[in-house]
């Protein structure tokens, strides 16, 4: 058997483990499961699982860095949908609400993380942590093209609104009507747009 031949299933059992972790993780929370729950449901053993992972938290973090990738090949084909950068922000914004709109919505797999995970030095704080400067960092740069350099909202100020109305919307989609908190959170976004510049154009 080749070395690719041979590498193959141990690829697959390690996908089988993170694909049956993030289920559990993100349906469950993350204290409350243990790794043998894990491996049952993967129909692997704990040998395989230490084989590619140190342990639990190894694997916590892999399925918070898979979620990031997710998130961030979303929020990157938002921004390739529109032209301008208001429609961007527009685009960004209606991905979100996809996600709370959807089967089996549970709200931020991220901030779901980081309230197991006070500690600010813990590494799943941290991934969490990095994970928000990066969704921060992108809003405000968008936003920053939507103003026209007047007075409106600066694009700092806007990008934190943004991600605290998201915020918002992400935990209330999961306790309330998905639609009427995705109509509030779209309506939030629009006010936002007009106070950076009233000169955002009304498309894409």
């Amino acid at each position: 058997m080749s070395p690719s031949a041979e590498a193959r299933p141990t690829s697959a059992a390690r996908a089988r483990l993170l694909g049956t972790a993030t289920k559990i993780f993100y349906a469950e929370g993350i204290h409350s499961v243990g790794v043998d729950r894990i491996t049952a449901e993967a129909q692997v053993t704990r040998a395989t699982l230490y084989r590619h992972f140190s342990g639990k938290e190894e694997l916590v973090l892999a399925y918070l860095d898979q979620a990031d990738q997710g998130i961030r090949g979303q929020v990157g084909a938002a921004v390739g949908s529109a032209a301008s950068a208001a429609g961007q922000v527009r685009a960004v914004a209606r991905s979100i609400v996809d996600g709370i709109r959807s089967p089996g919505f549970r709200g931020c797999a991220f901030l779901n993380a980081v309230a197991e995970y006070s500690d600010p030095a813990h590494p799943v704080h941290q991934a969490v942590l990095a994970h928000r400067q990066w969704f921060l960092d992108t809003v405000t740069e968008l936003l920053g093209r939507v103003g026209d350099g007047g007075s409106g909202l600066s694009a700092d100020a806007a990008g934190r609104h943004l991600v605290m109305l998201r915020d918002g919307a992400m935990a209330a989609g999961c306790l309330f009507d998905p639609e009427l908190v995705s109509e509030t959170f779209l309506h939030g976004v629009e006010g936002l747009l007009r106070e950076v510049s009233t000169a955002a154009p009304e498309e894409g």
